[in-house]
């Protein structure tokens, strides 16, 4: 039951928000008591803290995964973006923002924790593809790694990037491109002009 718990309050937060979702709305889309949930959880802090971190280890274990295929690096920061988009639902109610506005002591947590998984990520993509001679073997990895984390940040920032203005996906497709376009070599970029035409 707690996982159930867990699993629909993800997707109900991702969907609909952190602050607008209440406990009733999970209870009711479960179809049991409020009590049930009481009783795994004891408020709905410890459930937003529960389930963030339930969909991070989520999205880790998958981003592992794919990482684990050993495909080309351009290749697998496509792969990377198609599935974190799949399980966050392409943000449509901002959860970032909201856990940084309402919950700042789990934002700080996951924040902490998405950065060291994805530092290393980033700095293995980006090893692997001056190795490969698809990243421009000039590029200096440490700055690029972090650069690129803030950068993701900065797109779900709402004052920045509004959310009627741009949708998650567009600004992802286009983060992206700028990304790639700043580090592959002339090879890499044969590769990612194929991606796109494909």
């Amino acid at each position: 039951m707690k996982e159930k718990i867990i699993q629909k309050s993800a997707d109900l937060f991702l969907n609909l928000g952190f602050k607008s979702v209440t406990m009733d709305d999970i209870a009711n889309d479960l179809g049991i008591s409020k009590k049930t949930i009481y009783q795994h959880f004891e408020n709905k802090t410890k459930l937003v803290e529960a389930t963030t971190m339930s969909v991070f280890k989520e999205i880790s274990d998958g981003i592992d995964c794919i990482c684990d295929l050993n495909k080309n690096p351009i290749e697998e920061v496509f792969e990377i973006k198609k599935f974190v988009m799949l399980h966050l639902k392409d943000e449509k109610s901002s959860p970032q923002y909201q856990l940084q506005k309402y919950y700042p002591k789990i934002f700080t947590n996951l924040k902490n924790r998405q950065f060291s998984k994805m530092l290393n990520c980033v700095t293995g993509n980006l090893k692997r593809g001056v190795e490969q001679n698809l990243y421009r073997d000039s590029i200096d990895i440490e700055f690029v790694s972090r650069l690129y984390f803030n950068g993701m940040l900065m797109l779900k920032d709402q004052e920045i990037f509004p959310q009627e203005s741009f949708s998650i996906p567009r600004l992802m497709d286009n983060y992206f491109e700028y990304h790639l376009r700043g580090i592959c070599s002339p090879k890499g970029l044969e590769i990612l002009t194929d991606i796109h035409n494909n």
